[in-house]
């Protein structure tokens, strides 16, 4: 019979195992100050500038226009990787996307995913971005604030969604509506 503890019993099985982790864990000590669990997220957030990294990504946005250099009422392409999305399925998003003519659009092919980047005259002012890929997304810039976000559970809503997001925002009587719920707010 032995003379050790159910836990010591217990500790002495675990170190018999390599794959049992024995040693304490050491955190790298860090000049922080104490705080709550979850306090190194912040850390890790310090000095993030929001507004600096949402400029960067409509200047991106409007580079990648600029890039595709799409016309009014048309499309671009920009292939950002080495694989490509297929270009059958390209051709069917913009068949189910039908752009209307005071739009013009740009395809982003990052190989697995795609955005649709679309805005009007002048290029930039408004810019719709629709991703297609495992998790649907449309956000919308206007003037550079960002005005609208949403989540699809597949890319057929998506793409049924900004069909009407694109004459919300894009076409002249959702610009003139806009515009007129701005001017009174």
């Amino acid at each position: 019979m032995s003379n050790k503890t159910p836990d010591e019993q217990t500790e002495s099985k675990a170190a018999e195992r390599w794959w049992v982790e024995t040693t304490p864990k050491q955190r790298p000590k860090q000049n922080r100050p104490p705080g709550p669990a979850g306090s190194s997220f912040f850390t890790v957030a310090h000095d993030f500038e929001q507004d600096r990294a949402r400029e960067r990504l409509t200047d991106n946005n409007l580079k990648l226009l600029q890039q595709a250099n799409p016309p009014e009422g048309g499309w671009g392409y920009v292939q950002l990787a080495e694989t490509k999305f297929p270009a059958r399925e390209l051709e069917r998003v913009k068949q189910l996307i039908a752009l209307p003519a005071y739009a013009r659009a740009a395809i982003i092919d990052s190989g697995r995913t795609i955005r649709v980047l679309a805005t009007g005259t002048p290029v930039g002012e408004r810019i719709l971005d629709l991703t297609l890929g495992d998790s649907p997304s449309f956000d919308c810039w206007i003037n550079g604030d960002w005005v609208r976000e949403a989540v699809f559970e597949d890319a057929k809503s998506a793409v049924k969604a900004f069909r009407g997001f694109l004459a919300e925002y894009l076409s002249p009587e959702g610009i003139a509506l806009g515009n007129e719920v701005s001017a009174r707010a």
